[in-house]
This record gives C-alpha cells, structure tokens and sequence, in this order.
C-alpha cells in the first residue's frame, strides 16, 4: 500500500515534485563542481611539487650553503699559450658542488634509522663548465657577478674576458645530478621517465654510464649509445628521461659514486630524499629528523606549497574559500526551499490526509507517507544534480584553462630542494622565483559522488522533516472544514 500510494502521488503531482528535485539538483551540481576542481587543483599543485621533488618524496634532508660556499667555487682559469704562433687550444671541465653544503653520506643511513621514515637515499648535485678553445697569452677569469646568461642568470654560460691576450672561445654550463641507483623510487629523476633506453640498474653504482634529460639530449644530439665525457671520464648514454612537468631536474644523471669522483667529494651528498612510512605523521618525523640530525634543513611538500604563488595558488584560495561556502549557502538555501515546498505541499493535501486519518491511517503512518515522497524527490534531484556536476566537471576538463604556478624566491630551507638544478636558480642555496604552466582538470572521486548521495538522502530528509511536521498536526475536522 506504501509504494502504491507514493507512485501514484509523485505521478499525480510531478511539477511539485520536479521543482524540489531541481532545488536540490542545483545545489548537489555546484557542489560536485567545486570538489572536483579544488581536487584538480590539489592534483596541479602536486604535479608542480613533484617536478621539484620527486615522485615517492615526502620531505628532503639538506644542509644550508655557508656565505662563502658560492664564490669559492666558481671557476677561475689560466691559459698559457706554449705554441710558437703564440696561441694554444684546451679544453678544460670544472665540477662544483651546487645548491647545499655537503653533508656526510653516513647521515643517509642516520635518517633512515629515524622512526616514522620508511626509506632514505642520497643524491648530489653538481654543476659543470666546460671551456674549449684558442687562447692567446694571458689570463681568463670569469666575472664575479656571473655576467650576462652566467649562472645567477640560469641556463646561459657564465661570461669572461681574457687579459693581456685573444681567444676564440666557448663555455657550456650544465648540471650533473648523482643519483642512488639502488633507491630508484626517491630522488628527481622519479619525476622524468624513461623514453628511450633503459634506466640504472642497481648493480651500476659505480658504472661509467648516464642518462640524459630528453632537451638536453637533443641539444647535443645525444642518443642511446652516445658518448659523453665529463672531465676527462667518458660516459655511454643508456636512456634519455622526458621530465613530466616543469623543468628536468638535471641535464645529466650519473651513478652517485661516479659523481662524487667527478667533483672530489668522496662520500658526500648535497640531499637527502626522505619517504615516510605514513604521510599522515609527516610533520613529525620531520620533528623527529630535526632534533636527532643536528646542522640539518628539513623540508617538506607542505612548506614547499606555501612557497607556490600566481593564478593556481588565487584560484585554489577562491574554490577553497568562497567556492566551498558558497556551496553551503546554496545547499542550506535549497533545503530550506524544499522543506517550505514539501510544507506547502502537504497544506494543500489537508483534505486528503484528513480523511486518511478519518479512515484509520494514524499520524505516523500519514508521516511515514510525506517523508517517503520527500526522500524520493531528494533522490530524483542527486540524480539530476550528479548528471548536471558531472557534466559540469567535464566541461572544466575539455577547456582545461591554464593556470601558472610561481615558486618564490627561498633560501637554503623550504623550497630549495633541487638547490639550482637545471641552471635556472640564483647560485648555491638560493632559488630564483621561476613559473610553470599546469592545465586545470576537475577530477570526479567516489568520495564525491558518495557525498552527492549523501546531500541527496539529507535533502529528502529535511523536506520530510517540515512535511512530517506539517502533517502529524492535522486532524480529520480539518477535511471537514476545507470541504466547507
């Protein structure tokens, strides 16, 4: 009898019934939209990260560059021309550590044998200028200032001048990182795959091999096979790696023993990539790292995150902000009109459910009877509102609107994790601000769908709620005195 009566209602009163649904609809829509698009927007902000850090990388572990670090280190150059002709060709590769101090490779394993962390691995980055050509005598030294396309540029060869004699010359900058080839789920190369070749295997530790990032790669005109040297050491190049987004985190990635070699830093790392056993302790194995690992930077993906800043960083605050109470004012506003609908509804039908109540039916079955209907137009309207919210979503997909994440300017600490990677930061242990592009999509989870369900049932309930009440005051003189 319950779901004769309910059919044939909504049947009798469909307009009634589909303007609930549609409050409802519109409501559980905008709130679908906004979910999806703050979790794209989530999904964009840690597709940027991951460029910086790594995939499988909860937090890293660095020691902060000493004032002095970045001017001892710059290359400084003596030509002395022994031909008779009075000019002489040579070529010369300097290797810097870039980005930190170095610290100790022994702190790797005292990281990792910290509680909470689940794996650590080492890895050192490096910077290298290569100089070739004809010197006359006299001396060449780069200018202290990096000049014009120098390193505190990024991505240019540091600039010079020869004194007391000519040159016809060329300088090329690159960077170099070493990676633990054993720890293949940490680091930055986890951020590039493997497009052509292979990657390290874990018995070349010490291995005269490489991988090339892909731009790099076709600048030089590398490929599988090729032969890179590096100081005077040459390299077979067995994969090239294609960065997922942003920037690579190096031009060149090398076994990390073979990159100690390189640069004279034997047993030294410039970072350590730290994974958490659970990502919901990571703000206290970054205490935990802090107080038991003296000297030490720890810094994690929230405080990079707060470093990132533009139209992804505006419009995540916007959708996080007005967009999620401006759901909730729509949503409390829907169920509100569709409790004062269902209310009005019931009002009109005093008549009807007082002769129910005249027959038999008691208040509670007559309760039982409104709320029903009530939940059924709630479910009408998630249904309408999860087909509209979905259509929505893939609207904001198709378009895909591109928005530009900019990493500030930081220091030794939070956000200096690649540490000058990719020639593009402000020498050792500062990063220049630099922006990306990243397209917005709207990602639909069943976490949301379950949650459009949810309003769905709520909404139902609340109107029911009001027309419940309505209709348990009714008596069955109330028939009596409409029909007179």
């Amino acid at each position: 009898m319950f779901f004769t009566y309910l059919r044939r209602e909504l049947r009798r009163r469909r307009k009634a019934a589909l303007v609930v649904a549609s409050g409802l609809a519109l409501g559980i829509a905008l709130v679908i939209v906004v979910n999806s698009v703050s979790n794209g927007m989530g999904r964009a902000q840690d597709k940027i990260l991951q460029s910086l850090y790594g995939l499988g990388t909860d937090m890293t572990v660095t020691k902060a560059a000493s004032a002095t670090t970045g001017d001892a280190q710059r290359p400084r150059f003596r030509f002395d021309a022994k031909d008779d002709d009075g000019s002489t060709s040579q070529s010369s590769d300097r290797v810097m550590v870039q980005g930190f101090s170095t610290l100790a490779s022994s702190t790797v394993g005292k990281v990792s044998s910290q509680q909470g962390v689940a794996d650590a691995a080492g890895g050192l980055s490096l910077s290298v200028v290569k100089v070739d050509g004809q010197f006359t005598r006299g001396q060449f030294q780069q200018d202290s200032g990096g000049g014009r396309g120098g390193p505190g540029q990024g991505g240019g060869a540091p600039s010079g001048e020869v004194r007391g004699g000519g040159a016809d010359f060329d300088i090329n900058q690159y960077t170099v990182y070493g990676t633990d080839v054993t720890k293949s789920g940490l680091g930055p190369l986890t951020s590039s795959k493997i497009t052509s070749g292979r990657g390290f295997r874990t018995s070349e530790t010490d291995a005269k091999v490489v991988i090339a990032d892909a731009a790099y790669a076709k600048t030089k005109k590398y490929k599988v096979g090729s032969k890179v040297t590096v100081k005077g050491v040459t390299y077979e190049v067995i994969g090239i790696a294609t960065a997922s987004s942003g920037d690579p985190a190096a031009n060149l990635y090398l076994p990390l023993k073979q990159a100690q070699t390189l640069a004279g830093e034997k047993n030294k790392v410039t970072t350590i990539y730290v994974k958490a056993t659970d990502s919901q302790q990571i703000s206290a194995v970054k205490g935990t790292i802090q107080k038991n690992v003296s000297g030490t930077t720890v810094t994690t993906s929230a405080d990079l995150a707060d470093t990132v800043s533009g139209s992804l960083s505006t419009a995540s605050g916007l959708a996080s902000s007005v967009g999620k109470w401006l759901s909730v004012a729509v949503l409390i506003a829907a169920f509100l009109v569709a409790g004062l609908l269902t209310s009005s509804a019931v009002s009109r039908r005093v008549r009807e459910f007082g002769t129910l109540k005249a027959l038999g039916w008691k208040s509670g079955r007559v309760t039982r009877q409104v709320v029903g209907e009530a939940v059924v137009n709630g479910l009408v309207g998630g249904v309408l509102g999860i087909a509209l919210g979905l259509a929505g979503a893939y609207a904001v997909t198709a378009v895909s609107p591109s928005l530009q994440a900019q990493l500030g300017s930081t220091g030794g600490g939070a956000g200096g994790v690649r540490g000058g990677f990719g020639g593009g930061f402000g020498g050792p242990g500062r990063q220049a601000a630099k922006s990306l592009d990243v397209a917005l999509t709207a990602p639909v989870s069943v976490t949301t769908i379950l949650l459009a369900v949810g309003l769905a049932v709520a909404g139902g309930l609340i109107a029911g709620a009001f027309g419940g009440w309505r209709a348990s005051r009714l008596r069955p003189a109330d028939a009596l005195r409409r029909v007179e």
